[in-house]
């Protein structure tokens, strides 16, 4: 049975932690929190300790969920402390940044790279963590929350594999998100918002899980550019962010010379998006 520390129980810390059924204890520092961090870590039934040093030697695994910009600072924090059990970083962070972490806090602890999909979990409602890095560990992970509402699968043995993983999936789910709320707003402005929202019920749902439709999206992108342009300068007039339109008519740049060419394959079309090709 393992002790686990969750570095710090927010909305999500929180609620997975309250899913690692295998630990024997699941420990948080109440140290310079707030009440409502408190009223979380109890609701989870988490054992309060009062410093990180106390936690750390009772524990053989930390798992740090907290807000991106401060994951290094907690990673440092923990490396500071000479903790020499399991280190998860379930962060939203780039790829590099997970390296750089891993990097920084060996050659103790062993570190795996995790990244979190779906809502916090609970009764009726799971999540999938997704963990790369030492195999051993990554089995640790699923022992801890086997039969539970976080569902531990792998990306592989390479330590930022999941962090890209997630990259991937947030930069179209929440930029998609955001563009929707300034497409909404445009269409407000003009008194078309209803229509907008008659047309966009016709659109497919599945965009981002059918990636073979794109060799079509590149062959059209010599004319999508520039309309994405006349997008932005619709945007600007109605006093609108237009970043999000001129960010899109330059990616479809890189698609202009596969104009008209519908076959081309998959591989050859998402590797002229790299910058150079």
């Amino acid at each position: 049975m393992t002790t686990v520390t969750v570095l710090h129980p927010g909305s999500m810390g929180a609620a997975v932690a309250a899913q690692a059924v295998g630990a024997r204890r699941v420990l948080w520092v109440s140290g310079d929190r707030s009440r409502a961090t408190a009223k979380r870590a109890k609701e989870a039934d988490l054992t309060a300790t009062a410093s990180l040093e106390e936690a750390l030697d009772a524990s053989d695994a930390v798992l740090s969920i907290c807000p991106p910009h401060a994951a290094e600072d907690v990673a440092a924090e923990v490396a500071r402390h000479a903790f020499n059990g399991l280190y998860v970083d379930a962060n939203a962070i780039s790829p590099q940044r997970m390296e750089r972490i891993a990097s920084e806090i060996r050659p103790a602890p062993v570190v795996l790279d995790g990244a979190i999909f779906g809502p916090p979990p609970r009764a009726g409602r799971s999540c999938r963590l997704y963990v790369a890095g030492d195999e051993e560990a990554a089995e640790l992970m699923r022992t801890l929350f086997k039969e539970s509402a976080v569902e531990v699968r792998s990306a592989g043995r390479h330590v930022g594999s999941a962090s890209a993983l997630k990259a991937s999936f947030a930069g179209f789910q929440k930029a998609a998100r955001t563009l929707a709320g300034v497409s909404h707003a445009l269409a407000d402005a003009h008194g078309v918002a209803d229509l907008l929202t008659e047309e966009a019920r016709r659109m497919p749902s599945q965009i981002l899980s059918d990636p073979e439709y794109l060799p079509s999206v590149a062959a059209r992108a010599w004319r999508w550019g520039p309309e994405m342009q006349e997008v932005a300068d619709t945007l600007r007039e109605a006093g609108l962010p237009s970043e999000m339109a001129e960010a899109a008519a330059s990616v479809m740049a890189h698609w202009e010379k596969d104009k008209d060419q519908y076959e081309l394959p998959l591989a050859e079309v998402l590797a002229h998006l790299r910058q150079g090709s």
